[in-house]
């Protein structure tokens, strides 16, 4: 499966001269702001970075990115929204500059990784925005401790595996997304030499079915806006649909003109969304 995301990386590079709708290209993500504090910390067993935004004294927004990503693709909506909000991202376990201890990766301990940052910043509760894999994490923690959550803007996530549309990973533009990644890792991960290894850990976590599956949802109490790109290439649109209808609490947005990548490709009006909902 990596061979095959490499070999679709590649055919980015070919093509990206030719596209030219929005939803076929990920511009690159701009540098991070000044942080007021960041750096790597002891959480359930492994070294996590993360790194906090602005110092307003409401309720903070936590960023959690997606599949073999890093906190720092958030850096255009942070700009934005560290204005009005104390605003918090990390790397997920093994991603960017967070170390793994040779655990299997779950979104169930995926979740309590995120739970004990928030215990060890001595935060109670957050606007969870949530991507890809970030979003699956906060639907975990919309199960499991809905009191932390002050809302949950779910991009691009899927609670079972019929929702992932199988051609994602022979993509061009995922396959893009992947090649950028592997960069990434490679400049900033304490283990540089190893993101193969990486992604095949994190593919076969995709390959799970995930935490209380689609029954689990009806109970879900948190405010949640379901979040489906238009052009997705790894969530299928009626999953979202789905997923929208099952929690008691959601509502659904369609982004127009972007694909899974939303977030690189219109960080504008992707930072404007996630202050609509958060703000009602």
């Amino acid at each position: 499966m990596f061979a095959r995301f490499l070999t679709a990386a590649a055919l980015i590079l070919a093509t990206s001269a030719q596209a030219q709708e929005r939803w076929m290209t990920i511009p690159p993500a701009e540098k991070m702001p000044a942080a007021v504090s960041s750096g790597t910390s002891t959480i359930n067993g492994i070294d996590m970075y993360h790194a906090t935004y602005g110092d307003d004294d409401g309720t903070p927004i936590l960023m959690i990115h997606g599949g073999l990503a890093h906190g720092d693709i958030w850096s255009a909506q942070v700009a934005d929204l560290m204005k009005d909000y104390k605003v918090i991202v990390a790397d997920t376990r093994g991603h960017g500059r967070s170390t793994n201890d040779g655990s299997d990766y779950s979104y169930t301990l995926l979740a309590a990784d995120y739970l004990a940052l928030l215990d060890h910043l001595d935060v109670e509760k957050v606007h969870l925005v949530g991507w890809s894999d970030g979003a699956n994490i906060g639907y975990s923690i919309s199960q499991t401790n809905p009191e932390r959550l002050a809302s949950h803007f779910a991009h691009a996530g899927n609670i079972t595996l019929d929702g992932v549309d199988p051609n994602a990973e022979t993509n061009e533009v995922f396959g893009g997304y992947v090649g950028t990644m592997a960069a990434d890792y490679a400049a900033m991960s304490p283990t540089p030499d190893g993101f193969e290894g990486f992604v095949n850990d994190v593919v076969t976590m995709w390959g799970t079915s995930k935490p209380g599956g689609v029954d689990a949802l009806k109970s879900v109490t948190v405010p949640t806006l379901v979040v489906q790109s238009e052009y997705d290439e790894a969530i299928l649109m009626d999953h979202s649909k789905k997923i929208a209808t099952l929690i008691p609490s959601a509502d659904l947005l369609i982004l127009e003109d972007v694909s899974h990548f939303a977030p690189f490709q219109a960080p504008d009006q992707y930072t404007a969304a996630i202050r609509s909902f958060i703000e009602q």
